[in-house]
């Protein structure tokens, strides 16, 4: 799974390696209110576990390896803590259960800009997204960032653009249900573990390893150097060599 503003296409090339690599079925998934799933007045890490259960319920599949990424390593966290049985092993994509970085306080400015952008009337999809990149520029310097962000953007009818995720209520259930991992108790979630982060990233600290164990008491970390928070797209050779011998029970 994707992390916030992301949707499965995020993962296309890396799922054709890990399934090469390991020769196992790869399923990418759009969480609620992203991609091409259905938008809900909801948005917690319950709500995403109970999606992903339900998905491989749908499927006819049992037990599943689960590998998210940021948001989406917090919903395979939580889906791994609720429905263990569901779960062979775990791999988490630089997010941490116990801490936040502090980089997010940068996305209240993101959602400022995305609700900004006023493009009706471009001719096609290719300029609109043009446009939509030179008004959200008065807000976000990344250029990065900004192309990632007008992904999101789709034809509503001719002539007349959308953002495909729920932008409404995202915002709302940032800072309360998105940016912090919950209080889930006493559960743990016993099963190999992998936490991968990127070495310049902040979201994975040496510090949170003991508190992480606790949660995850068979958690081993891995650390990417040259990566920051998108360690799977800045190192994608790295990343998809300690995933798949992860996942192939390899030593790593």
């Amino acid at each position: 799974m994707h992390g916030l503003f992301g949707s499965k296409n995020n993962w296309n090339s890396l799922s054709k390696a890990i399934h090469q690599r390991t020769n196992r079925k790869v399923i990418t998934v759009d969480a609620r209110n992203h991609g091409d799933s259905p938008h809900s007045s909801t948005m917690s890490y319950k709500d995403m576990a109970e999606d992903v259960i339900q998905l491989l319920t749908d499927l006819g599949f049992k037990k599943a390896i689960l590998v998210g990424h940021s948001m989406g390593g917090s919903a395979m966290m939580m889906t791994a803590l609720t429905f263990p049985d569901h779960v062979e092993k775990l791999a988490v994509v630089d997010m941490s259960p116990v801490r936040a970085s502090p980089n997010l306080s940068q996305m209240v400015m993101v959602f400022k800009a995305m609700r900004s952008v006023m493009v009706d009337g471009s001719p096609t999809l290719s300029k609109a997204r043009k446009v939509v990149d030179h008004q959200l520029a008065k807000y976000i310097k990344s250029i990065a960032l900004r192309q990632f962000l007008t992904t999101n953007l789709v034809e509503a009818d001719s002539g007349r653009y959308k953002w495909r995720v729920n932008l409404s209520v995202l915002e709302q259930a940032f800072a309360t249900q998105i940016a912090t991992f919950p209080n889930v108790g006493a559960r743990t979630y016993p099963g190999p573990t992998s936490f991968i982060g990127g070495a310049d990233s902040d979201y994975i600290r040496v510090e949170d390893h003991g508190a992480i164990k606790k949660l995850f008491p068979s958690a081993e970390f891995r650390y990417i150097s040259g990566a920051n928070h998108w360690v799977h797209a800045d190192k994608p050779a790295e990343f998809v060599d300690l995933l798949t011998n992860f996942i192939n029970g390899s030593a790593y």
